[in-house]
């Protein structure tokens, strides 16, 4: 049993308690060099977000002493010093200050605004994040005291991500994009707290020395420590509950497209799919299908059995606002697609118009009306005013005793189109 003790005991390889404290304070406050390296590095996380380069804003995270306050944050409650922590607590607030004014500033000047992906992943925490932000903090308080401090810091800088979020907030107060700005602050804080909570266990698991003696001040921090976890944690269960009906959304809308459209031979060439609209809704565009107004109430009655519920589906076909879209979600995945492919692809839907994909129809008028010799059919427009067009059923044919109006009729109900004309061809009679 000791051996295993011996094995796990954190106090092994620990550095003195005196020194560590040391340390700890000494990269608290934020004057001189630390506020330049802070700004430097704030702008580099904000560049890297700005390009959607993940290698720039690890470089970032790798720069940035956001650690040391948040770190003195813990040590403090840890040790109930008062004094380091409101010492803690104020560097913490400079260098938050400072790092959303200079994040806002450079996102207010740059030309480039578009939200990217490595934006967007900062403004919805969820209890990943907590658990992240807990156990990323308990690898970095245990490097610091120990002997040898090993490689684990830079790490764990990586895992907790402070500066990523924090200059999120700042392009949400640059754009005006407040849910981006809370979303991204509400990060941030999870990131601090439970990072300032993890120091706060080790410094007690590793008994360090109280700056009180009196227990109902223990007591205090300890019910005050619990409810602010309650706190900061049940929004987050909700976010990762919201996230979580979010992918299974998603994952089924996936689903739904794959199985009556892909596999059907139709090339989706467009598709957006939008958990947070009311209803939610799957937006899709095909290379060169089109849809009747039937077909696609038929589809969207699909949806609530295939388990979408509240939802609605839109197939986007004749629309001019379409283009660009399109262009801009087939060059996530082909730089090569240009805006020629979509001319031809909407030229192809045009003429489309005028087909009729029916080659069984030949076969069958030949069986109900086997005088009939010669047979050619298509769709042309038709102007019954200047005002307006419609198009129209043409079938020309040759043979004898032939009921004409009879034959119309069939052709209406068959081929469900509502303007048809039938015409003998008399030089072949």
């Amino acid at each position: 049993m000791n051996s295993i003790f011996n094995f796990i005991n954190l106090h092994q390889g620990e550095e003195r308690k005196d020194k560590v404290l040391e340390n700890v304070i000494s990269n608290i406050s934020f004057r001189g060099s630390n506020l330049w390296i802070l700004a430097c590095a704030i702008i580099i996380a904000s560049v890297g977000l700005n390009v959607n380069s993940t290698a720039v804003i690890i470089g970032a995270m790798l720069i940035s002493p956001l650690m040391g306050p948040i770190v003195g944050a813990g040590f403090a409650l840890g040790t109930y010093n008062f004094s380091l922590l409101k010492k803690s607590f104020k560097n913490l607030l400079i260098a938050t200050f400072v790092s959303l004014a200079v994040s806002a500033i450079y996102f207010y000047i740059s030309p480039f605004k578009d939200v990217q992906s490595e934006l967007l992943a900062r403004t919805s925490p969820n209890i990943y994040d907590v658990l992240i932000a807990f156990f990323g903090g308990l690898v970095g308080v245990i490097a610091i005291t120990r002997v040898e401090k090993g490689n684990p810091i830079p790490g764990v800088a990586i895992a907790t991500a402070l500066m990523p979020p924090l200059c999120t907030a700042g392009f949400g107060l640059a754009t005006f994009n407040f849910s981006f700005f809370f979303g991204a602050f509400y990060l941030y804080t999870i990131n601090c707290f439970f990072i300032c909570i993890a120091t706060f266990f080790v410094v007690k698991f590793l008994n360090y020395p109280s700056s009180i003696i009196d227990n109902k001040y223990e007591k205090r921090i300890r019910y005050g420590i619990s409810f602010l976890i309650l706190v900061m944690i049940v929004p987050s269960f909700y976010l990762a509950y919201n996230l979580f009906n979010e992918k299974k959304f998603t994952k089924t809308a996936e689903q739904f497209v794959q199985k009556e459209f892909e596999n059907n031979g139709y090339t989706v060439i467009y598709k957006k799919i939008n958990y947070n609209a009311n209803p939610k809704t799957i937006d899709i565009a095909f290379l060169n299908k089109k849809f009747t107004p039937q077909e696609i109430l038929s589809y969207n009655k699909m949806l609530a059995t295939n388990g979408l519920l509240d939802t609605k589906l839109n197939i986007r076909q004749n629309e001019t606002d379409i283009k660009s879209e399109i262009l801009n979600e087939i060059n996530k995945f082909d730089t090569n697609i240009s805006e020629k492919d979509i001319a031809i692809s909407k030229l192809r839907q045009e003429l489309d118009i005028y087909k009729i994909f029916d080659s069984s129809l030949v076969k069958e008028i030949k069986i109900l009306y086997p005088t009939i010799k010669d047979i050619s059919y298509g769709k042309v427009e038709q102007y019954p005013n200047t005002d307006s067009t419609r198009l129209q059923f043409i079938m020309v044919y040759s043979g004898k005793d032939i009921n004409d109006t009879q034959l119309r009729e069939w052709l209406k109900a068959r081929t469900k189109e509502r303007y048809v004309t039938t015409m003998i061809n008399s030089v072949d009679n």
